[in-house]
């Protein structure tokens, strides 16, 4: 019998949420954690090259993230907003906004400077299609875009968020949450794992907002899984290959990237090639196919994050992982520390 969605559940300290990046990048703590024995030892991120052996495969998320909040105002003038989330067909967009009533079919948010934001029809979940006026989206972004932080971060962005809320890696925009555990990689670091002979390669899956959503359902089962885009290159199944041929293992940058490589794997654990979508929800019980180490955040309360971090380093590790990292007071979420699960 699955675990029911309030077994994942903890209290956090409100103090323990980081609102702000490390003073440097890359300078967080580590939590290690041994699935054998479930230990959980404290260490510091810059140690992370000491876990890697010579061989290993480190898979990284290239995702960068929009300038995708918009805000603007109503007829009335009230104040509104609109989240670009990716886009749709003939220039159009599916979006998020509030208030709702805002983003009725026919209405405008008007963003000044000629531009505008048209509902063109309700979706299922709180989507929206919407149509950008007076300019491109891209252009748009560019112009006028937040960056848009998570809700638990309770301020607005500062100009500093543009750099530390972004990847040393990150690439083609296309994600409106950051790929959090890629966040504490400084280019010092991957030059060092790679000149230790750790072989590094890259993916993209596309963060989209219902990566915040709590699970509602009590059984995790019944969570409408959001979907995401991602794609695996065609150089990737073979770099997985000649890692399990040497016995090296395949280490994950984060849940988007083990979510990304689960959903390309096939039944005789190869990996396929390609653009795709996932709504794959990992919970306890499942078995994974492609990877074998995770270095990831803290993850919210009732979580899908939660819950797939659960089944890859079994739950009761990972549940006394987290109340060992908040007795040792870590800082959780998307701007906290992080743990490596071997």
């Amino acid at each position: 019998m699955s675990l029911p969605t309030s077994a994942f559940d903890y209290h956090l300290p409100p103090e323990l949420i980081a609102q702000f990046p490390s003073e440097q990048r890359g300078d967080s703590r580590l939590l290690v954690v041994r699935r054998s024995g479930g230990q959980a030892v404290d260490g510091r991120f810059r140690e992370l090259a000491s876990l890697l052996a010579p061989g290993d495969l480190l898979v990284l998320n290239t995702t960068r993230v929009r300038h995708a909040r918009l805000l603007g105002r109503r007829a009335s003038g009230a104040p509104a907003e609109v989240l670009l989330i990716h886009p749709s067909v003939e220039d159009t967009w599916i979006a998020l906004g509030r208030p709702g009533s805002a983003l009725q079919p026919g209405k405008r948010i008007e963003l000044g400077d000629g531009l505008a934001v048209e509902t063109l029809e309700v979706l299922e979940d709180g989507l929206r299609l919407v149509r950008l006026l007076g300019g491109s989206a891209e252009a748009v972004m560019r112009r006028i875009g937040k960056l848009p932080l998570p809700p638990y971060i309770d301020r607005d962005p500062t100009p500093a968020d543009d750099l530390r809320y972004q990847t040393v890696f990150a690439t083609r925009e296309g994600s409106v949450a950051a790929p959090t555990a890629g966040l504490h990689f400084t280019t010092e670091l991957l030059r060092r794992l790679e000149s230790g002979g750790v072989r590094i390669a890259c993916l993209e899956l596309e963060v989209g907002p219902g990566t915040f959503k709590p699970v509602e359902t009590e059984d995790p089962a019944e969570h409408p899984m959001h979907a995401e885009r991602y794609e695996i290159p065609a150089t990737l199944p073979a770099a997985v290959a000649a890692a399990r041929a040497r016995g090296a293992a395949v280490w994950a940058v984060g849940t988007t990237v083990v979510r990304a490589l689960e959903s390309a794997a096939r039944a005789d654990g190869t990996l396929a090639p390609g653009t795709a979508e996932t709504d794959l929800l990992i919970t306890p019980g499942y078995r994974f196919r492609i990877v074998d180490r995770l270095i990831t955040n803290f993850h919210l309360p009732r979580s899908t994050l939660l819950m797939l971090v659960a089944a890859f380093a079994g739950y009761d590790a990972t549940m006394n992982a987290y109340a060992e990292a908040i007795r040792l007071g870590y800082r959780f979420y998307s701007y906290g520390d992080a743990m490596a699960i071997l």
